[in-house]
């Protein structure tokens, strides 16, 4: 048996994102950010293939990354107030990474465990940024799902899509707590 570390269950039993609007300055240093891919890249990973790699955003690339939502939203018609508050929530970022999962060819790892693996890495690199002090958001939205966007904002290639934006900066405030799941409505108990 491992030994157990009561301090991580409670950790993950209080855990909440930070809303991506309510984080600002300081941001983690290039260090911080690497201590926490190295964390998010012991994600479960079967055959060891990484189906996933990262893409750190700062400065003037989440301004280029800003209009590059608005050219995708544009592009499929998105209203006009839901391209500007996706539009925002990069130009008023200082730090967001992207999980972009990378499809390996496999003969024994089908391609949804490899999706899989891309989402826990997106979990992974949530929880390390929440466990270092730092607040973090995981977002997704109508860009994550668009290839031109992949494609034309971050050079993606035809096996690869955005998993995941994992904002990570200092929460300003703490949001209350959100209603969670009745574990006895979604648990079932099978012992024959």
């Amino acid at each position: 048996m491992t030994r157990s570390n009561p301090a991580a269950l409670e950790f993950l039993l209080t855990r909440r994102s930070r809303p991506a609007k309510i984080l600002g300055a300081p941001y983690p240093e290039r260090s911080e950010v690497e201590t926490l891919l190295q964390a998010a890249a012991r994600t479960p990973d079967h055959g060891k293939l990484e189906p996933w790699r990262f893409i750190v955003l700062r400065g003037a690339a989440l301004t280029r990354m800003a209009e590059a939502v608005r050219t995708a939203g544009e592009r499929r018609g998105e209203p006009e107030g839901v391209i500007e508050k996706s539009m925002a929530a990069f130009a008023d970022a200082g730090l967001v990474v992207t999980v972009v999962e990378a499809q390996k060819p496999s003969d024994k790892v089908p391609a949804i465990e490899q999706t899989y693996s891309a989402g826990a890495v997106c979990l992974a690199l949530l929880n390390a940024a929440l466990a270092s002090g730092w607040g973090a958001n995981w977002l997704s939205g109508f860009a994550s799902h668009d290839e031109g966007f992949g494609r034309d904002a971050l050079g993606l290639e035809p096996n690869e899509r955005i998993a995941g934006f994992i904002h990570i900066g200092t929460g300003k405030s703490t949001p209350p707590d959100r209603p969670r799941p009745n574990l006895d409505s979604i648990t079932s108990w099978v012992d024959t």
